[in-house]
């Protein structure tokens, strides 16, 4: 199979930039000629792990996209959950051997940061995760 089937976890917490990073993120996915199975929405960035895990087992999936915006915040809160989450869907890519593509701003971001990066955030994630994907077809027939 050749063709680029994407799922993609998205948090509902700063559903303002959620929202706009899935946008702009099944836009991408169509400029590239990938096509979108799946779409879930999580409540935050620490449901992102079990969701991408799940889509992972799927035969039909070839990649998932993972959006969200960790916000900065008083404690080190955000920096725990990022790196909690990033870690454990690095491991889920390397376990199942898909690609995920990391559309997760923040954490430290400010609301103004993540204003101006959630559309280029989630149109890169797309890419990497179709990109690595290709890379991965062509090792897998050498």
């Amino acid at each position: 199979m050749d063709r680029d089937l994407l799922g993609i976890v998205v948090t509902e917490f700063n559903s303002d930039i959620s929202e706009a990073m899935l946008t702009a993120a099944l836009n991408e996915a169509t400029s590239l000629g990938a096509e979108i199975v799946s779409v879930s929405h999580v409540p935050g960035a620490y449901e992102i792990p079990l969701i991408t895990e799940e889509l992972l087992k799927n035969e039909d999936i070839t990649s998932v996209v993972a959006l969200g915006f960790i916000e900065k915040g008083e404690t080190q809160h955000g920096e725990v959950m990022a790196h909690t989450v990033s870690t454990s869907i690095l491991n889920s890519s390397v376990k199942h051997g898909k690609a995920i593509g990391y559309g997760l701003i923040g954490p430290g971001a400010s609301l103004e940061q993540a204003n101006h990066r959630k559309e280029p955030y989630a149109r890169a994630a797309v890419r990497a995760a179709v990109a690595s994907t290709s890379v991965l077809r062509d090792i897998r027939k050498r």
